[in-house]
């Protein structure tokens, strides 16, 4: 039987473009920033993402995807299985249950530190302040924002910045004020809020899929 499912990086970016034309002129935009967050994973690296509202949302979304089994099966290897199995029988467990994962931080929770920080020194600079403290090189800082202009999300890519991580920018069309922080920016071709997070999700789905296809093929779980 013929199999049509996309199963590599470039198969999924031709399957979204397909799907939604409407995304095909910011094709590069997507595999640009791909290439960052592939680059980060394979340094060691992870991810940050903020946004507000249904960018909130999408960044807990976004870090659901990326923490578990997505489109794949996500076995550990043969080697986290059998370190995990001399734990005996909860180990075991442990070795039969678990994913593989790549990391993901949505600077959306933390309730506890977010309300104490906006309370006591300044509610737009939340964000800001768990990148300070998260941050490390080879890190990539993801900013949802359907303008492009929600100031706590360019103050965070700051901080992300300085402290040597990359910025994705996820916007509608134009990016925004957050254009010039962004190493690669997917500013898709919607000025309506809701439009724009219409296409934010199949974006971000593809990313996902493309990263889960590049870490957790058959190859690279045996490895």
């Amino acid at each position: 039987m013929r199999n049509d499912k996309p199963s590599s990086p470039s198969e999924h970016l031709d399957s979204l473009t397909k799907r939604y034309p409407t995304l095909f002129p910011v094709r590069r935009n997507i595999e640009a920033a791909f290439n960052l967050l592939h680059a980060s994973y394979r340094a060691g690296g992870k991810l940050l993402l903020c946004g507000n509202g249904g960018s909130a949302c999408d960044a807990e979304h976004i870090t659901g995807e990326l923490m578990k089994s997505f489109l794949l099966k996500r076995p550990l290897t043969k080697d986290d299985q059998s370190m995990l199995s001399a734990f005996g029988e909860d180990g075991a467990d442990l070795a039969a249950t678990l994913q593989g994962a790549l990391p993901a931080i949505p600077l959306t929770g933390m309730t506890g530190l977010s309300s104490a920080f906006a309370n006591d020194a300044d509610p737009a600079l939340t964000f800001a302040q768990q990148a300070w403290a998260l941050t490390k090189p080879n890190d990539v800082i993801l900013c949802i924002s359907t303008s492009g202009d929600a100031r706590n999300c360019r103050l965070a890519a700051i901080a992300a910045k300085v402290r040597g991580a990359a910025v994705i920018g996820l916007t509608g069309a134009g990016g925004g004020k957050l254009t010039p922080l962004c190493d690669a920016l997917i500013a898709v071709p919607e000025t309506s809020t809701a439009y724009v997070q219409e296409l934010h999700l199949p974006v971000y789905h593809a990313l996902c899929a493309m990263l889960e296809a590049t870490f957790f093929s058959q190859s690279e779980v045996e490895a």
